[in-house]
């Protein structure tokens, strides 16, 4: 007698679990079969880590050399680099930690090289984790007073360099069946940011570039990441409130918790 009420129950409670499912992965289908996530230990993993001399990037890249990482830094200013490094290596002495300068805008070619030199470190090892975390942030400033100077200075470091720089290395962790790629995006990617169309604009086309991306390569056990950081960083941050922010990040890149999902909000 119960059946005929219990089996539409039923039935109604499978389709309400699959709908969350469908919405806790971002309406991609793709993560939706995937089995049980596990935490990731980053222990002799080579992390690479753009905007790394100073702000998020620099503790990131403490936090990571504190659980054994090996690291390739990367930014513009190779002092600053080698101050991270000289820190880390003070702090952590066993930590391997290469410095490999670079400029997200200076072109495909260059930046042919960089990954080349990249995954040539560490005894031709790859690289696991790619952190993309360098960015270009103007001052604020009116949409209709933006110039075209400043559209392709913000554009080529925060999409162009970016989206380049992860089509030239995808291949081959796609070859070797694993790799992670975490992006450092920002609530300007998701809501209004007046003030910011630029710098809202191309963190929305990497939001957009890398949900995509997601889809095509997680047949190759490739994750994408795309971080959405509500946490305005800035130099005038007292330390701890830094590492605070900072340790939040590294526990999402590496939780069970986070891996079926594509946007991670703090």
């Amino acid at each position: 007698m119960l059946l005929p009420v219990l089996a539409p129950l039923a039935g109604a409670g499978a389709l309400a679990f699959l709908l969350f499912k469908f919405a806790t992965v971002d309406g991609d289908f793709t993560l939706v079969s995937r089995g049980p996530p596990r935490r990731e230990k980053v222990d002799g993993k080579v992390v690479w880590i753009t905007g790394a001399s100073r702000g998020i990037g620099e503790v990131l890249a403490m936090q990571f050399a504190s659980l054994g990482a090996k690291l390739i830094l990367s930014a513009r200013n190779k002092e600053e680099l080698e101050r991270v490094k000289h820190n880390i290596i003070n702090k952590h002495p066993n930590s391997r930690v290469e410095v490999l300068p670079m400029d997200l805008s200076s072109g495909e070619e260059s930046l042919k090289e960089h990954v080349h030199e990249a995954e040539s470190l560490f005894s031709n090892a790859g690289v696991d984790y790619m952190i993309h975390n360098a960015a270009f942030e103007r001052p604020k400033r009116r949409a209709l007073e933006e110039t075209e100077q400043g559209l392709k200075a913000t554009f080529d470091v925060n999409v162009f360099g970016t989206i380049t720089l992860t089509r030239l290395l995808a291949p081959s962790m796609m070859d070797r069946g694993m790799g992670h790629f975490v992006v450092m995006s920002s609530a300007a990617g998701k809501v209004p940011s007046p003030g910011q169309a630029l710098y809202s604009a191309s963190k929305h086309a990497l939001n957009g570039y890398f949900s995509s991306l997601r889809s095509e390569v997680e047949y190759y056990a490739v994750l994408i990441k795309p971080e959405q950081s509500y946490i305005v960083i800035a130099c005038k941050l007292y330390e701890y409130e830094l590492i605070t922010c900072v340790n939040q990040v590294l526990w999402l890149i590496i939780s069970p918790f986070c891996q079926n999902s594509s946007v991670i909000f703090l």
